[in-house]
């Protein structure tokens, strides 16, 4: 994960890049708006690096290591002019009314409406679907004939493209061309254009079985924290960005108050996603055995060996798929932990609303539309109550 770090009192910065450690010393002495500065540029390399379209040469010029990575520089440039409007100074774009020009300008204006998760994924859109096509573009020659093609396309990508993904997608791109049309009195063209279809979500939760095996097998240094995800429902950046000031052990609850996304702590996913999480007796010894090697080092219940947040990027690479792949898994996505949990407690009878709660969820519509299909597989009885119900009546009538 990336950091900012001293060294004889000067700051440098620590992070990877094309699959290489990277460490870059400045000239600053270590000081709190020293490491603010050098904070918003770590984040900006961060932000391109995923994007693609960092250029080390260009940030750390003199550096020894800028020779290295030549080619990566070069693939990252021609991306980067592929993109070139993003690039351009704001104002003299807004002096034009093409595609590129209004797509940076709606993000900028919306940012204080977003969480930073939400941030990226708009980020990314724009940059990896929209400016490949739309970005050379003026606004009036995007028409409604482009758009649907425009869609097509995104449906025949390989890998496969899901419904709900498409619609995202289709949805960014309508929001910008709405914004334009309202600036520059243009005719609305994303008209009468309906949404793809979405199908159920499907889930794919863990066996009972199966869970016990991962925690089993998993690194001793993890243990504790596939037990906290798998028993708690906690989403990636709920249980990343848990620090132990919301863990009540008196109470025996987690306060879900932050996430982690980015590397950054900030607000949660939804209003109803801030809870209090029971800890069940696996869960409550987990984390109490967590707090002797994390407790009083570090804020986080979770963290690296230099005491930072987890990078689940770094996780999923390095434990989760080796993990599924030693074991003879099939892959799935971590996220299948808290669908785990969800069908676990459901097959263990607790009570709806109960879970609802636990899970974040507003209501309880999502649990009787996604994951009650597996409660007869985990309780093994089909309607075996039901049948138990008539058999005792009749008895008693006998």
């Amino acid at each position: 994960m990336a950091s900012i770090r001293s060294r004889n009192g000067k700051l440098f910065i620590d992070f990877y890049y094309a699959g290489v450690r990277c460490r870059e010393q400045t000239d600053l002495d270590d000081s709190v708006l020293n490491r603010r500065k050098l904070e918003r540029l770590l984040n900006t390399i961060t932000q391109d690096i995923n994007l693609g379209i960092f250029v080390y040469r260009d940030v750390f010029p003199h550096s020894n290591k800028a020779a290295q990575f030549t080619e990566a520089d070069e693939q990252a440039l021609r991306k980067k002019q592929h993109n070139v409007h993003l690039v351009m100074d704001r104002q003299q774009k807004l002096r034009s009314t093409d595609f590129a020009a209004m797509a940076v300008d709606w993000y900028e204006t919306n940012l204080c409406r977003w969480q930073p998760g939400y941030q990226y994924n708009i980020r990314l859109i724009i940059n990896t679907y929209l400016l490949p096509v739309f970005g050379s573009q003026q606004l009036h020659e995007i028409t409604r004939a482009s758009i649907l093609q425009f869609r097509a396309d995104l449906a025949a990508l390989k890998p496969e493209k899901s419904a709900d993904f498409i619609n995202h997608v289709m949805g960014t791109l309508r929001m910008i061309l709405a914004e334009g049309a309202a600036r520059y009195n243009l005719p609305q063209v994303f008209t009468n254009i309906k949404t793809l279809r979405v199908g159920q979500t499907e889930v794919n939760p863990f066996t009972l079985q199966q869970m016990h095996n991962l925690i089993e097998a998993v690194r001793a240094d993890f243990k504790n924290y596939y037990i906290v995800r798998f028993l708690t429902g906690l989403r990636t950046g709920e249980v990343d960005g848990l620090q132990w000031k919301y863990v009540d052990f008196d109470r025996r609850q987690i306060l879900v108050r932050e996430a982690l996304t980015d590397g950054k702590l900030g607000p949660l996913k939804t209003p109803s996603s801030r809870r209090e999480v029971d800890m069940s007796t696996p869960v409550y010894e987990a984390l109490f055995l967590q707090y002797e090697q994390t407790g009083k080092t570090c804020p986080f219940v979770f963290c690296t060996r230099a005491n930072t947040p987890l990078d689940h990027r770094n996780v999923w690479d390095r434990i989760w798929a080796p993990l599924l792949k030693q074991l003879d898994i099939p892959y799935r996505r971590p996220y299948e932990t808290r669908h785990t949990t969800a069908t676990l407690w459901l097959g263990a009878g607790e009570n709806p609303e109960w879970i609802a709660r636990q899970l974040g969820h507003a209501n309880t519509k999502m649990l009787f539309t996604v994951y009650s299909r597996y409660v007869p597989n985990l309780t093994r009885q089909d309607g075996a109550s039901f049948e138990q119900l008539l058999k005792s009546h009749r008895d008693k009538k006998g």
